[in-house]
Order: C-alpha cells, then sequence, then structure tokens
C-alpha cells in the first residue's frame, strides 16, 4: 500500500503521508471511565483522523476561522510525546495562513485554519488537536467568545450536567445565551457568545465574578480554587481560559486518548439525555452530530457584558 495519498480540497492538494500508521492503537485505556468511551478497543489510523477531519469540515471550519490555534500533535500516536505547537514551522506552505501576535518580550507566529486543505495539512502533520483562541485576528484583543471549563474532580458527570444546569439558570437570569459543548475529555464547556467589546481582563474578571456567585451559593458542591489540593471532591468552575493568548479547545477537534474522542456542540435538551457523557462522540460518529446543528438556536450577534455585569451585581447585593 502506498506511503502518500493525494486529495483535492478546493484549490489545493494535499498529501497524507503513512496513513496506515496508529495514531490511536487498540487496547487498554489511561484508567478512565471505558463504558463513556464507545469504540475504545479500537485502532484508529493517521487515514481515520485525516478523513474524519475532511468530512466534518464544513461544519469546523467557522469555529476556526481567523483565530490564531496552539496545535497539540502527536506524530507518534497518543502513546508517543506530545508537543504543544505555538509558532508556525518554516516548512508549512505558503498558504497555510499565519497571525503574528504579541507576547511578553516578543511575538508568536500562530497557525491559523482558513480552510478545508489547511485542516487536512495540519491532520497530515498529526494535529490531533486544535485549541483555539477566544479572539480573532481582526481584534486580537478582545474576544468574541467567554468559556466556563466545567471540570469534575473525578470522572463523575452527573456533577458536570448538575453544574451546567445551574450554570445555565444563571447566565439566563442575566440575558446571556450560551452554548454547550463536550470536551472529549470529562467534563463541558459553556459558551458565551459576546459583542468583541470588552478587553480579556473584563471578560476574565466577569467571568470569574459569574463562576464565584456559582460556587459561593453551593460551597459544597463547586469551587473555584485553582491549586487542585484546594478542590476536594468539587468540580472546579475554570474560567481561566478567558486570558489574553490562552487557548480552549475548538468545537470537533479529536482528542489525544483512546478511542479517538471528539469535542462536540451539544443543544442544551440533549443534557437531559442519559446516553449523552463527555466522550459520548468519537470520530466515527461526531459528523452525524454535527448535521443536526445544535447550536442553531445560539444569536449569531454576541452581546455585551454591561447589562449583564448590572444584574450580577444586584443579585450578588
Amino acid at each position: 500500500m502506498s506511503d502518500v495519498r493525494t486529495v483535492r480540497a478546493g484549490r489545493r492538494t494535499v498529501e497524507l503521508h503513512r496513513p496506515e500508521k496508529i495514531l490511536f492503537p487498540a487496547g487498554d485505556d489511561d484508567g478512565s471511565d471505558r463504558e463513556h468511551i464507545e469504540g475504545a478497543a479500537k485502532a484508529y489510523t493517521k487515514a481515520d483522523l485525516f478523513d474524519y477531519y475532511r468530512s466534518v469540515a464544513p461544519f469546523m471550519l467557522p469555529h476556526l476561522r481567523g483565530r490564531p490555534l496552539m496545535l497539540e500533535r502527536h506524530p507518534d500516536g497518543v502513546d508517543g510525546p506530545r508537543f504543544m505547537q505555538k509558532d508556525t514551522p518554516d516548512h508549512y506552505p505558503d498558504w497555510i495562513t499565519r497571525a503574528e501576535v504579541t507576547k511578553q518580550g516578543g511575538t508568536v507566529t500562530h497557525t491559523v485554519c482558513d480552510d478545508t486543505a489547511s485542516l487536512l495539512f495540519l491532520a497530515d502533520q498529526a494535529c490531533l488537536t486544535l485549541h483555539r483562541w477566544l479572539s480573532r485576528t481582526g481584534d486580537i484583543d478582545r474576544p468574541d467568545r467567554l468559556v466556563f471549563d466545567l471540570d469534575p474532580a473525578k470522572d463523575d458527570f452527573g456533577a458536570v450536567r448538575e453544574a451546567a444546569r445551574l450554570l445555565g439558570e444563571l447566565l439566563d437570569h442575566m440575558s446571556l445565551p450560551s452554548a454547550l459543548m463536550t470536551t472529549g475529555s470529562r467534563g463541558l464547556h459553556v459558551v458565551v457568545p459576546l459583542n468583541g467589546n470588552h478587553d480579556f481582563d473584563d471578560v476574565r474578571d466577569f467571568a470569574k465574578d459569574v463562576a464565584d456567585t456559582l460556587a459561593a451559593a453551593h460551597p459544597e458542591r463547586f469551587t473555584t480554587a485553582a491549586r487542585k489540593e484546594a478542590r476536594g471532591d468539587r468540580l472546579y468552575l475554570d474560567v481561566q481560559r478567558n486570558g489574553y493568548a490562552q487557548t480552549a479547545v475548538a468545537p470537533f477537534s479529536v482528542r489525544a486518548a483512546p478511542g479517538a474522542p471528539v469535542a462536540v456542540p451539544i443543544a442544551w435538551e440533549q443534557l437531559d439525555d442519559p446516553a449523552v457523557h463527555a466522550r459520548r462522540w468519537t470520530i466515527e460518529d461526531a459528523v452525524e452530530q454535527a448535521r443536526t446543528d445544535p447550536w442553531a438556536g445560539v444569536p449569531r450577534n454576541g452581546r455585551a457584558l454591561g447589562p449583564a455585569r448590572r444584574k450580577l451585581r444586584a443579585l450578588r447585593g
């Protein structure tokens, strides 16, 4: 069998090298709850990853375009070394978009995935997971997404469901639309679309105030403590992804775990389905979920935080 496969993606031709290379080995996992990893015993190849990203591209690209990325690469598969790549290598094709952004003491030239060819090229580079900025290159200092990461102390999706429902109710009280996404790991992301008029510090401070409010109302179940030792068995309401140069896993990204689970947007009503959990979807069925357009009810235009901040202040007294 050939070690190179060539496909056409728009105006570009992309090569897939070593398509039969195993990236997700069959067999035992890393100790997580196996009944929550459908197909965990099955091996997946580089070709499987490539074909998945080719199929999901129409649904995934709207969440990627214009956003700097941090790329999680596993050239030797999930059992090998992991590389978290920020700077775009010189050998990447010139047709892949780049974004030079400032950091302390210099700049970083991030990869931006604007089209299917770019996504497939990254799959050929064994990029399993794409972590995206919450702002776009046109206004890099002002995020248009706010993310709450619901991180349970144990592999307990029941606690995640409860946190998501209570957080969703709090956001509804502040007239902030929100959307749910499984992380492909253990928790959920609750995503709030913003109008892009606030800087990262404002957004993170607001997110922290919301998380603190929820934790204060349920101190035995939730915490905002950054140190693991201080959390105990409580679910962590993580808002740290809302800072400048921080990233969150992009919708429809594959996670580096047995069974090739995928971070998948879901509708709020799906939270009531007992079959739904953080690793419910894999590269075998995530496209089917994408076709249901689970975020169809989320407004395209994000909200300002001023009115929500005033409602939160009144709620907190």
